[in-house]
């Protein structure tokens, strides 16, 4: 999987930062497929920069309905639709967002070529995808804001190839066959059992993406053993006071969460328009002095996992 940052800034774009909008690409075994976490204004026109197709993209997920995670909605949407995307699309947010998404498509007379379907979330909720289990969790912010924890579900384990070279068994269609699981009978006459040829099943992924918020008690549960969670970082540790009248986080305030969640690793993003330059190598050192494996995301950047 890889982690596409479109934009990490907060509030309103700068130079260095576009407004929120992170992509989340799955490679082989899932072809491919795009998932993007919020949609800020000018998303589309950074998806320009990278490798990312819109023909992929099969999820959308809003943490919240302030403009700087939204405002770039309508123009993917409708750019899918005029770039011959068919397949299904599904948009996930808080309640409103489907208000949101029929009012600037109507209104501008912007017509889909493919399904679409909106679902509004609640807290605790839990949607379970044939690849991945997604909880949903409500964070403490100025409006209903969300986070996302998407749980990998398990892999088949890896195919015994040495056992079955020990019983002659050579590399060919029967080695597809048995790594599902099924059962082959072979040219001699013998059958196998795919199960009694596999490993254990392999442990998926963990990615926690939270939406704007205060340090709260839900986002410690969804970040819990993550193997990446992607927080919120959008002031100084000097700037406390502004951040909690904001109902936002600084760096040491995720580097905690980080801490108590027995993360793998954090990535700092939302990051306020008034740090640049090397004001922004003293958030990561910031936070780095709570939380050793710390990274901030710049715009385009990228993390695979």
């Amino acid at each position: 999987m890889e982690l596409h940052f479109l934009g990490t800034g907060a509030g309103v774009p700068s130079k260095q930062r576009n407004t929120t909008a992170i992509a989340l690409k799955f490679l082989n075994d899932y072809k491919g497929a795009l998932w993007l976490f919020d949609c800020g204004e000018a998303t589309q026109h950074q998806m320009l920069y990278t490798s990312l197709k819109l023909s992929k993209l099969e999820r959308i997920f809003i943490t919240h309905l302030h403009g700087d995670h939204i405002y770039g909605l309508p123009g993917v949407l409708g750019s899918r639709s005029f770039q011959g995307g068919k397949s299904p699309l599904t948009v996930y947010g808080p309640k409103g967002i489907d208000k949101f998404i029929k009012a600037t498509l109507s209104i501008s007379e912007t017509h889909l070529h493919y399904p679409l379907k909106v679902v509004e979330v609640e807290d605790g909720m839990s949607i379970d995808l044939k690849s991945h289990t997604v909880t949903v969790k409500e964070l403490e912010h100025a409006i209903q804001s969300f986070g996302y924890r998407m749980k990998e579900k398990k892999k088949p384990g890896s195919l015994l190839v040495d056992r079955l070279k020990e019983i002659g068994v050579k590399p060919g269609p029967a080695y597809a066959a048995l790594k599902k699981g099924e059962r082959v009978t072979l040219d001699d006459g013998r059958i196998l059992n795919g199960e009694d040829f596999v490993g254990p099943k392999k442990p998926g992924k963990t990615v926690v993406i939270l939406g704007d918020t205060r340090v709260c008690k839900n986002a410690e549960v969804l970040a819990e053993n993550a193997d990446i969670l992607v927080h919120e970082a959008t002031f100084m540790e000097s700037d406390r006071k502004i951040a909690y009248e904001y109902f936002h986080s600084t760096t040491v305030d995720a580097a905690r969460i980080a801490n108590r969640a027995n993360v793998s690793k954090l990535i700092l993003t939302h990051i306020s328009s008034r740090y640049q330059g090397e004001q922004s190598n003293l958030l990561l050192k910031e936070a780095r002095k709570v939380f050793k494996n710390t990274f901030l995301a710049s715009d385009l950047d990228i993390f695979t996992f």
